[in-house]
């Protein structure tokens, strides 16, 4: 299959395409960010243009993989709603890399506009595959540096350096982290199986507090850090002036967010790993 990926300059979008080389041939999309990654071919492309999807036809994909998101800042709602004009304008298949925020009962921009895409895929007359990941975690590519540092990437690093690691509030809201590979191979499962829609949750294999996940990332470094509970609003205060973090996911960060990993793994034959076989990955 010939596969255009935006988003592929990304974090979870570069891991796609790198699992998803050597089987399909793959067009990379990016926009501010250079692309290099072995067996892809990068084109820069702004999906946000209005001649976007008649470029994006011209490249004749089988499917559209779409990663590309705005995730906070003016005018996140507007492009997203564009590059998402442009994706269904091309009127090929199309997998979609949601979030598992749509389900959160606490409404954010960032979870409306997840939601917004996925509705439109539903009404679209395309096959269309929508996976929501809890937390994807994975190694840094040591050939490809997204433009934004990973949050558990951040999180290895303290664990392995700091004897000190805070937490936000008590550290007891529940994550179901999925490795980045196993998110990747599920993506395309969906895209090869018999059904033109599907939309599963992607969790991996354990459910764990946050306190667990520091822990298990702690005994696959051989370390025993401090843990330091600080008030959330201390870290929405600094989500505020940090380009990576969104404050309002951040202010809603202690109400669980867990994604069953069974339907998908039933539909697929995949399993998704526990977060402690896959923890050890992101210390390297």
């Amino acid at each position: 299959m010939r596969l255009v990926v935006t988003g592929a300059s990304g974090f979870v979008g570069a891991h796609f395409c790198l699992q998803a080389s050597g089987r399909h041939e793959l067009v990379g999309l990016h926009h501010a960010t250079a692309l290099q990654l072995p067996g892809v071919a990068p084109l820069r492309l702004d999906l946000r243009d209005p001649r976007a999807a008649a470029r994006l036809r011209a490249l004749k994909p089988d499917w559209i993989v779409h990663f590309a998101f705005k995730v906070k800042g003016e005018g996140a709602a507007e492009a997203n709603r564009r590059m998402m004009d442009a994706v269904l304008g091309a009127e090929v298949p199309v997998a979609y890399a949601s979030s598992t925020v749509v389900h959160w009962a606490r409404p954010t921009a960032y979870g409306a506009a997840r939601s917004a895409d996925e509705a439109r895929l539903r009404a679209a007359s395309v096959p269309s595959v929508i996976l929501r990941p809890s937390a994807p975690y994975g190694p840094r590519l040591l050939s490809h540096r997204p433009a934004h540092r990973e949050s558990f990437e951040t999180l290895a690093r303290l664990v392995r350096w700091s004897p000190v690691v805070p937490l936000i509030g008590d550290g007891h809201y529940r994550r179901q982290p999925i490795h980045v590979r196993d998110f990747a191979e599920a993506m395309l499962a969906c895209m090869a199986g018999p059904s033109p829609r599907v939309a599963f949750d992607a969790g991996g294999g354990s459910a764990l507090s946050f306190r667990e996940i520091i822990a298990a990332l702690a005994a696959a470094a051989g370390r025993r850090p401090r843990l330091l509970p600080v008030p959330k609003a201390v870290f929405v205060a600094l989500a505020r002036r940090q380009p990576n973090f969104d404050p309002e996911l951040i202010d809603a960060v202690d109400a669980d967010e867990l994604a069953d990993p069974g339907p998908l793994e039933a539909a697929t034959g995949l399993r998704m790993r526990p977060f402690a076989e896959g923890a050890a990955e992101l210390l390297r």
